[in-house]
């Protein structure tokens, strides 16, 4: 009898090469990886300050050779389509024990990041030779963050192309994620700083940049002698109240949350493996509702109120409802929300937490898509099989297969144009579109639709 453990399993008809097992060569990939973050944890208790140039590329080197390695052999290898193999059996991908303990490590990572920053000194002067070398100044608290968050949506954006690389999509869009975070949220940024420029995040303005839109934001520009300053008023306000409304008119809200923001860069690259985690019960889409136009109602009568407060006592300086209410949201909804919840929790509460239920841009946006934009995803529901991909990997909990199975298009303030849905569809049901108005919120078709159609032929 053969033995049934060399057996390949694979049923699949269109691949002419075998199947390789690379289990070990993986495993070996995975340890590499391991030991980065081994070396990276060693680093914060004193190493990295005395030698900072060795373990910080050490560290990064190993983490991002070992994910590399591992993509290559787990993705590339093996015939293109999706491939979400043991996603909900996996004990880091399915609430398993594995889950838990990332997500207690990542939320008590960013507690001590944003309350004890002082017991991580030791990385931010591992990270020294790069501030100095980009920044032209020792590296800080939200620098070595920043850096850590771009290496993560560089090395599994690329995972993520390699993964869908059957989609030209996900292929389009996640190049513009990585562009997005690596040139506008990290290397601009840094780059005005070396040139003694204001620092500022070009893809990041009101209300999620919710100090933008405070009286202090515009003295502190308008001080500067420069014209870089001159611009990012411009720029701000610009993309606030002109670019906002016509980019999701044509595009709707992913022009932005899918493709520029670096929350959702960071949620559908180092979150991709936990996006099927998100609820999709109707309980979560009443909070959702609630409370993410309660932040957006917060901000803008906050943002309001303080411009009366600085009219009334004419001046733009700092007075103290600006400074409440910037520490109030900074804490509750900056750190608490969309930090230690919103990212901390990724392995438990899938990837879109805060851009679901706290992010003020993501509540207008919505709106705009919901009454105003072209966007769209339609539906073929003749050709729908009722498997439920669509639904379980919708990182926004939307029950999109209730939409296929009826043919009615989805048109949802929520839904932020991943396109993913359509990407594990395994018969092409589903395709993100814009055009006219007019009809893109059509009537579900039923099965007495069909027959009295054919009955008039």
């Amino acid at each position: 009898m053969p033995d049934l453990n060399k057996v390949d399993p694979s049923i699949d008809l269109t691949s002419a090469h075998e199947h390789q097992d690379f289990s070990v060569l993986s495993k070996v990939a995975v340890a590499i990886m391991v030991i980065g973050f081994l070396i990276l944890s060693i680093a914060v208790f004193g190493p990295g300050a005395k030698y900072p140039k060795l373990f910080l590329f050490s560290s990064f080197g190993a983490i991002a050779f070992g994910s590399l390695a591992y993509t290559f052999l787990t993705y590339f290898l093996s015939p293109s389509g999706v491939k979400n193999n043991h996603i909900t059996t996996s004990a880091l991908t399915a609430h398993g024990w594995l889950a838990w303990i990332m997500a207690v490590g990542l939320t008590g990572f960013y507690v001590i990041h944003y309350w004890w920053s002082h017991l991580f000194e030791n990385w931010y002067r591992m990270m020294d030779p790069l501030s100095f070398y980009v920044r032209g100044k020792q590296t800080e608290d939200w620098i070595f963050y920043g850096v850590l968050y771009t290496f993560g949506v560089l090395i599994m954006g690329i995972r993520a192309i390699v993964k869908y690389r059957h989609s030209r999509y996900q292929i389009i869009r996640t190049c513009m994620v990585i562009f997005s975070q690596f040139f506008l949220a990290w290397l601009i940024p840094s780059l005005l700083v070396y040139f003694k420029e204001p620092e500022a995040y070009v893809n990041y303005f009101w209300p999620l940049s919710f100090k933008d839109g405070f009286p202090l934001h515009f003295q502190s520009l308008l001080q500067e002698p420069s014209i870089m300053a001159k611009f990012l008023i411009f720029w701000s306000l610009g993309l606030t109240f002109i670019g906002t409304p016509i980019l999701t008119y044509y595009f709707g809200k992913r022009w932005y949350c899918s493709w520029v923001c670096g929350c959702g860069g960071l949620a559908n690259t180092v979150g991709d493996p936990f996006r099927q985690n998100s609820s999709k019960k109707l309980i979560s889409w009443k909070i959702e509702r609630w409370m993410i136009n309660s932040v957006l109602i917060f901000i803008v009568v906050s943002t309001g109120y303080i411009w009366y407060v600085a009219a009334t006592a004419g001046t733009l300086k700092i007075n103290p409802a600006d400074h409440y209410l910037t520490k109030s949201y900074g804490f509750l909804i900056g750190m608490v929300f969309s930090g230690v919840v919103g990212t901390g929790f990724y392995p438990i509460l899938g990837t879109r937490v805060w851009c679901r239920f706290g992010c003020p841009q993501a509540a207008i946006l919505g709106f705009i898509q919901r009454f105003f934009s072209r966007f769209r995803i339609t539906t073929n529901g003749g050709q729908c099989i009722s498997c439920g991909n669509c639904s379980k990997y919708c990182e926004m909990g939307i029950d999109v297969r209730s939409y296929a199975e009826r043919g009615a298009n989805i048109v949802r303030a929520s839904c932020v144009g991943c396109g993913m849905c359509a990407t594990v569809c395994p018969r092409g049901v589903l395709n993100l579109e814009n055009g006219p108005r007019e009809g893109r919120i059509n009537k579900p078709v039923s099965l007495s639709d069909i027959i009295n159609f054919e009955e008039d032929k």
